[in-house]
């Protein structure tokens, strides 16, 4: 059974009410970063020729300023097919949600988002957090100040999570799918031989003459 790519998605959504916040994430993951392209040019002037790109993987950004934005984000994006592959998602935003319960409520429209909570206080902790949204493994938390090693390392493992989940999942339906197949075969051949069999009848039966 041929199995159909899933397309790679680099889509991350930001949700942080500081737009200070948001463009140094815009600095670190946003495709066509304009001083990557000026770099790659000015390479090619100074050396001839074609010079290959950083290698750089980009990503493509939306950025919410509240939870709620982030909701409504979200749940266009799995309206349209195209949903996030994960969220950075600031711990305080006053005067709406806290991050938990962005992140929450987001699950609700997408469970396969993977999050990270960005804080820079200490009165969330692992344990008071995973009380209000138990214990997941699509949950991670990354403090503040963060560097750009750590966000691009968080973002590359996780959209790769979100994509092995994929895969994962449709490898299994088509194997469920072909079990069922197979299954239903056999139950019509065997169905099959039971018609066809022979039947010994009455009426075919040789019986012995009495003897005197």
């Amino acid at each position: 059974m041929k199995t159909e790519p899933i397309e790679k998605n680099r889509r991350i959504l930001i949700i942080d009410d500081s737009q200070s916040i948001q463009a140094d994430f815009q600095k670190i993951l946003a495709a066509n970063n304009s001083s990557d392209t000026e770099l790659i040019t000015a390479r090619a002037q100074l050396f001839g020729g074609a010079v290959a790109s950083t290698g750089r993987r980009h990503f493509e950004l939306t950025a919410a300023l509240q939870g709620q934005e982030g909701l409504a984000a979200v749940q266009a994006a799995k309206q349209s097919g195209q949903p996030f592959a994960m969220a950075f998602v600031d711990i305080r935003m006053p005067p709406g949600w806290d991050g938990i319960e962005t992140t929450a409520r987001l699950w609700e429209v997408d469970p396969d988002l993977q999050v990270v909570i960005c804080t820079a206080y200490s009165d969330y902790s692992w344990k008071s957090i995973t009380a209000r949204i138990g214990n997941s493994d699509q949950l991670v938390i990354l403090k503040k100040p963060f560097d750009t090693v750590e966000v691009l390392q968080l973002a590359n493992a996780l959209t790769e999570k979100w994509q092995l989940l994929q895969e994962t999942r449709q490898r299994m339906d088509q194997l469920e799918k072909l079990v069922g197949e197979r299954t239903r075969h056999l139950e019509e051949t065997n169905a099959s031989l039971q018609v066809k069999s022979p039947i010994a009848s009455v009426t075919n039966i040789a019986w012995p003459c009495n003897m005197k």
